[in-house]
């Protein structure tokens, strides 16, 4: 099982980067979008 997560995580390791940049640029307009009606 642990070479089969080495498998995919050396496979995958440019989407993987892209993925949690993409998931934490979404967080980020989650928090700005609840805090912006405090904000105007």
């Amino acid at each position: 099982m642990m070479t089969e997560l080495k498998e995919i995580l050396s496979r995958s390791s440019a989407t993987l980067l892209q993925d949690a940049a993409g998931a934490a640029a979404l967080v980020l307009m989650l928090i700005v979008g609840l805090n912006l009606p405090g904000l105007v």
